[in-house]
C-alpha cells in the first residue's frame, strides 16, 4: 500500500505579493499606493559625489523617466507602477544626519534623483524640511531638482542654505507635448514662473533643458523657443541633455512611440541601437545648438551658481 502525505502537511503557497507589499506599510491617498519604508541608508554614492531621495517612484509619469528600473528590485512593474506606486522613505532625515556625520566626505549632493522629492507624495509626509535641515546643518552643498511648485513651501528653508541650488526640468515648452509625455507635471508657464519666483526669494534656481526628445522637441524653432524662455524667466544657468534609454524606461518609451508615433521607430533604433546613450553625433549637434542659443540670450551653460558656504561652517569639521 502506497502512502501519501495528507494535505494538510502540504507547502504553503508562496506569497504573491510584491516584495515591497510584504515588508512596507501601504497606505492609498487618492490615486496614489504609498509604500511607507524605514530609510536603511540615505546617501548614496553618485558620479562626482552623492544623491539622497525621499521618494521613488514619481506620480509625474513622465514617460522618459530614466530611473524606472529600480521598481523592479521592488517587484513592481517600471511603468504604470512607477507612476502611481510610490515608496516613501520614512525616517530619512535622521538618517541623513547620521550619514552626513560618519559618511560623508563633503562632496556635493543631489536631491530627488530617484522620484521628484516635491511631488503630490510630499505634501502628505513633508519629508523635505528634515532633508534640507540636515544638509544645512552638515554645510552640504545640494542641488534639489524638481517640477513641482510644492518647493516654493519650503523657499524661505531653502534660501537660509549656504551652498544649496534648485534645478527645474523644462524639457520644451510645447503644452501638446508636455500633456502627452509628462502627465502628472505642471505645464512648462507654470514651471518658467517657479524659476523666477524662487530666483526672487534668494534661492539660486537654474534649468535643466532635460530631456530633449529626438524628433519631437529637437528642431530648431523648438530648441530657441525653450532657450528664449527660459532665458526670460531669469533662470540661474541652463544645463541640457539628451534623453537616455536605459533599461526599464527603453521599453515604456519605445512601447509608446510604437503605439503613437510608429514612423519613428527605426529613427529611434538607428539613435539607440547601442545603448542608453543616443547616437554621440547626434548628441553633439544637439548640444552644441542649445550652447549656441544659451550665448545668444545670455545664459551660463552649468548649474546654478550657489552660495558658497562660509568660513568656519560646520562642514570643515568633517573633512
Amino acid at each position: 500500500m502506497r502512502w501519501e502525505a495528507p494535505a494538510l502537511l502540504a507547502e504553503p503557497a508562496a506569497d504573491p505579493r510584491p516584495r515591497i507589499e510584504r515588508t512596507a506599510v501601504t497606505r492609498v491617498h487618492g490615486a496614489l499606493t504609498c509604500y511607507e519604508v524605514q530609510a536603511r541608508t540615505a546617501l548614496e554614492r553618485a558620479p562626482g559625489g552623492w544623491s539622497v531621495s525621499p521618494y521613488r517612484g514619481c506620480a509625474h509619469a513622465c514617460r522618459y523617466c530614466a530611473v524606472r528600473r529600480g521598481h523592479r528590485r521592488l517587484g513592481l512593474d517600471p511603468g504604470p507602477d512607477f507612476d502611481s506606486r510610490i515608496v516613501v522613505r520614512t525616517g530619512i532625515a535622521r538618517r541623513l544626519r547620521a550619514e552626513l556625520a560618519v559618511r560623508w566626505d563633503g562632496g556635493p549632493v543631489d536631491v530627488g534623483v530617484a522620484g521628484d522629492c516635491y511631488q503630490g507624495a510630499e505634501d502628505v509626509y513633508r519629508l523635505m524640511p528634515g532633508v534640507v535641515a540636515a544638509l544645512r546643518g552638515a554645510g552640504a552643498a545640494f542641488t534639489v531638482h524638481t517640477k513641482s511648485t510644492l518647493i516654493l513651501r519650503d523657499a524661505g528653508l531653502l534660501a537660509s542654505a549656504p551652498g544649496v541650488g534648485v534645478v527645474v526640468s523644462i524639457a520644451f515648452v510645447d503644452d501638446r507635448i508636455r500633456r502627452i509625455v509628462e502627465p502628472g507635471a505642471p505645464g512648462a508657464q507654470k514651471r518658467l514662473e517657479l524659476v523666477a519666483e524662487l530666483n526672487a526669494r534668494g534661492v539660486a534656481c537654474g534649468v535643466a533643458m532635460a530631456p530633449v526628445l529626438p524628433l519631437l522637441t529637437d528642431s530648431p524653432d523648438q530648441l530657441a523657443a525653450t532657450v528664449r524662455r527660459v532665458a526670460a524667466a531669469g533662470a540661474d544657468g541652463l544645463t541640457v541633455r539628451v534623453l537616455r534609454l536605459p533599461p526599464g524606461a527603453r521599453e515604456w518609451y519605445l512601447a509608446w512611440l510604437g503605439e503613437h508615433h510608429p514612423a519613428l521607430t527605426a529613427r529611434y533604433g538607428e539613435l539607440y541601437g547601442a545603448g542608453a546613450d543616443a547616437d554621440p553625433g547626434y548628441v553633439r549637434r544637439v548640444t552644441g545648438q542649445v550652447a549656441q542659443l544659451a550665448t545668444r540670450y545670455g545664459l551660463r551653460m552649468e548649474r546654478p551658481a550657489r552660495r558658497p558656504v562660509p568660513p568656519g561652517h560646520p562642514q570643515l569639521t568633517l573633512l
